[in-house]
C-alpha cells in the first residue's frame, strides 16, 4: 500500500546578503531556506516547533544534506518544495527540491532528519503519543 505524501511549497527571494562575490548563493544560506520550508510544513499540517515543545520535546536536526545542481543567483525568486518522508522510526525526515520558477528547472535537492529529545535532552527512542496522534490524523501511520 502506497503511504499518503504531505508536501508543500513555498517562493522566496534571494536577497543581496546571500550571495558571494561571485553572485552565487552562499552554501549555507542553504539550511535556512530548508528551515523556512520546515516552517511552512508545519503551519500547513500542524507540527511546528512549538507544537513540539508544547508537547515537551525538542526536535534537533542530526543529518542535514544538499545536493547543487545550478547556482541560485541574486533576484532570483525560486520555489522550494517539501515532502515528509514517513518512517516508524521516532524520527521527522524531509527531503526538499528547490526548483527556478522562470523555467522549473532544479537548482538543488536535501534530506533532513530530526530526532526527538525530552526535556532533558535525553535521547526518546519511541514516537512521543502526541507525534503519533499526529500521525494518525494525516493517515501516514
Amino acid at each position: 500500500m502506497k503511504k499518503k505524501t504531505l508536501t508543500t511549497s513555498k517562493n522566496f527571494e534571494i536577497r543581496f546578503s546571500e550571495v558571494d562575490s561571485m553572485n552565487f548563493v552562499w552554501h549555507g544560506s542553504y539550511s535556512s531556506y530548508f528551515e523556512d520550508a520546515r516552517e511552512a510544513f508545519g503551519t500547513k499540517y500542524g507540527l511546528g516547533y512549538l507544537m513540539i515543545f508544547n508537547n515537551g520535546y525538542y526536535a534537533p536536526l542530526v543529518d542535514l544534506s544538499f545536493k547543487y545542481k545550478k547556482p541560485m543567483t541574486y533576484n532570483m525568486t525560486p520555489r522550494i518544495e517539501i515532502t515528509y518522508i514517513p518512517t516508524e522510526t521516532a524520527k521527522i525526515i524531509f527531503d526538499y527540491a528547490i526548483y527556478d520558477n522562470m523555467d522549473n528547472s532544479l537548482i538543488a535537492t536535501g534530506h533532513s532528519v530530526q530526532v526527538f529529545l525530552d526535556k532533558q535532552y535525553q535521547l526518546v527512542w519511541y514516537n512521543p503519543d502526541f507525534y503519533t496522534e499526529w500521525k494518525k490524523q494525516w493517515d501516514i501511520q
